[in-house]
């Protein structure tokens, strides 16, 4: 097999192809994470979100809001009641039947209010329930550019705290808002029917209500979107700070970071006393005009009672509805500001829900491969790279240039080159991860595009470059994504990943946890253990991301055999900046600067690369062959001795 060499592409700065600050492996990642930007589009107060949250809920709302409203027109009916009773005293008549019929009102109220904060409360948790399940369903879902262009932590606090303010908030404040304007109006209406005079006296005090309302209410809103959008941007500098624990505490960092999240608290803070603030003015504005009517409906109506204009029986009765009228409209000032908190906590959830999400369905022709008479084993895949370009946002240098290169069923190929030059890359596009902007991705001869995402997924096993590990047992990491049927392998692949000895040291074996982030295990046993899971799915496609950067000699020249073992019966493409874990591959990639500069095998290009050839003679001492890759360092090793003796 021949080298083939490109055509010289003109420089691409490496290490900066995505906006971002450089990788291990020298490619950038994406911008550093952003809160997501407030696309409020026709809806800026978040009415039509939070309508759109409680609708599916509407039966549980309309019956508590009902009983609500029976349990308020039972309390209407007291000062009436009341009135009588001050009648039959006044003119010496018994007046037990009135008195049993008050204490029937009065219990029969409480009973039916309760009953309605029961079953509004229910609602509210169904709704955040429902919430919670749709939006981490939507999160799971995410495309990976929508990922990396936010920050986990604000994602965190939409799906957590600002779901707890739907439930607190926006169930309470509509039936609230309901339940309190129609017994205000009904209250008023009754009071007028007692004495016009009286009403207009208040009426006339609570237009103060309604101005400060009015004026106070967008302010609160903004408040309130401000407060939450505080709480998340502090979620992500706490997540920010716990993915890098370690990091922190070896730099010596923790006064700079603690001054971080101190100033995070701070803005939550000075926001939520901004949003208090505004809800206190309202609140006050409340209070003062009813203690106003209050004063002044004493005042006149004393007056009218003297002159006997009205009897005392209606002024008691009136004054009794203006005590009840005073906390219906603090409910009301109280349900405008815990509406416009809800209003905003859906708005924050509904810019998630808009994030760009992949379809993980199945769909036509989506029938996996069948396995080779015999066997257990699905048929290898080949992947064809056809004139790739991409870039991982508009405007930045392209990180891939008329890519093109094959990948035959069955055997091992590796990618090679400088770091940036764009290897990591191939594997978030045959993932997709990311799609290309020009050119195709060919699995099995079908652009991956075409592929339903899971069935695609379901073929490949990727061993990411930094073996992620995630917090539960050892098992439950082994058999992650694995199907019921890879279970049956795993004593063959824990003594081909030589975590056997792993297993039997761990005081619980396999059902050790293994911490968070998996930080109990070494790098090296993490990095054998995402090798076991790709293994155990019996993937058509392995995908190994410098999967022995943090082995020690030994177990990665037993890594390299499993490698090699696994590639008879599969296809495995190979990322790898240490050649001694490349140099047995059937053939091997040459990138640099986002182009194929070379393909052949080790010895073909020693001969005809001058890049390859350069990066063998700094990693590989001795003769640089491919007899060495094929039998270990120990025919090298022999040769030096022949040389010294």
């Amino acid at each position: 097999m021949r080298p083939l060499t490109a055509q010289t592409a003109p420089p691409a700065r490496a290490g900066a192809v995505r906006g971002g600050e450089p990788r291990e492996d020298g490619e950038a990642v994406p911008a550093r994470p952003r809160r997501l930007a407030g696309r409020l589009g026709k809806d800026p107060s978040g009415r039509r979100a939070l309508a759109g949250r409680l609708r599916p809920h509407r039966t549980g709302i309309l019956a508590g809001t009902l009983l609500g409203l029976l349990g308020g027109l039972l309390s209407l009916a007291q000062p009436l009641a009341a009135k009588r009773l001050v009648d039959e005293l006044g003119g010496g008549r018994t007046a037990a039947g009135w008195v049993l019929l008050l204490s029937v009102l009065v219990l029969a109220g409480a009973v039916l209010a309760a009953a309605g904060q029961y079953v509004l409360e229910r609602t509210g948790e169904a709704v955040v329930h429902t919430v919670r399940r749709q939006l981490t369903a939507h999160l799971l879902r995410l495309r990976v550019p929508a990922v990396e262009r936010a920050e986990p932590g604000d994602l965190i606090s939409r799906a957590t705290s600002d779901t707890t303010v739907l439930r607190q908030t926006a169930v309470q404040s509509v039936a609230s808002a309901v339940v309190g304007s129609l017994l205000l109006v009904a209250t008023v209406v009754l009071m007028g029917l007692l004495d016009a005079v009286l009403l207009g006296v208040t009426l006339g005090a609570l237009v103060l209500v309604a101005v400060a309302v009015a004026a106070v209410a967008p302010r609160i809103g903004r408040a309130a979107r401000q407060a939450q959008e505080a709480v998340g941007a502090m979620g992500s500098a706490l997540e920010r700070v716990l993915g890098a624990f370690r990091t922190v505490k070896a730099a010596g960092a923790e006064p700079r970071e603690t001054a971080r999240l101190h100033e995070a608290a701070d803005g939550a803070r000075r926001a939520g006393v901004r949003a208090a603030g505004w809800e206190a003015v309202s609140a006050t504005a409340g209070s003062v005009a009813v203690q106003v009517a209050f004063l002044a409906v004493l005042g006149v109506g004393g007056a009218r009672v003297a002159s006997g204009a009205t009897e005392v029986s209606t002024l008691v009765a009136f004054l009794l509805y203006l005590f009840s009228l005073g906390p219906r409209v603090h409910q009301l000032v109280d349900v405008v500001g815990r509406f416009q908190e809800g209003s905003a906590a859906a708005l924050r959830v509904r810019e998630v829900e808009r994030l760009p999400a992949e379809h993980l369905g199945a769909g036509p022709g989506s029938a996996p491969a069948p396995a080779p008479a015999g066997t257990d084993l699905p048929e290898p895949a080949s992947l064809v790279f056809d004139r790739v370009g991409f870039s991982y946002r508009a405007g930045l240098p392209p990180v891939h240039r008329e890519v093109s290169f094959t990948v035959p069923a069955r055997g091992m190929t590796a990618l090679v080159g400088p770091s940036g030059a764009g290897k990591t890359t191939v594997f978030s596009l045959v993932e997709r991860f990311h799609e290309p902007d020009t050119g195709r991705v060919l699995l099995d001869g079908r652009d991956v595009r075409d592929w339903p995402l899971a069935e695609l997924r379901a073929a490949i096993g990727y061993v990411e470059q930094d073996s992620p590990v995630l917090s539960g047992t050892l098992r439950d990491n082994l058999l992650f994504g694995v199907p019921p049927s890879g279970g049956r392998h795993l004593e063959e692949v824990l003594r081909r990943t030589r975590l056997e000895a792993l297993v039997a040291r761990l005081p619980q074996g396999l059902d050790t946890p293994v911490g968070h982030r998996g930080d109990r295990l070494s790098g090296g046993e993490r990095q054998r253990v995402a090798v076991a899971r790709a293994l155990l799915r019996s993937p058509r496609l392995l995908l190994l991301d410098e999967a022995t950067s943090q082995l020690d000699a030994a177990n990665e020249a037993a890594l390299r055999d499993t490698v090699a073992d696994a590639a008879r019966s599969t296809t495995v493409l190979v990322v790898a900046h240490r050649l001694s874990t490349v140099i047995a591959a059937d053939r091997i990639v040459v990138m640099e600067e986002g182009r194929v500069r070379a393909v052949g095998t080790h010895d073909e290009l020693l001969a005809g690369d001058a890049l390859y050839r350069g990066l063998a003679a700094t990693q590989l001492p001795g003769p640089l062959s491919g007899d060495r890759g094929r039998n270990g360092t120990g025919r090298a090793a022999k040769a030096r001795g022949r040389r010294e003796g």
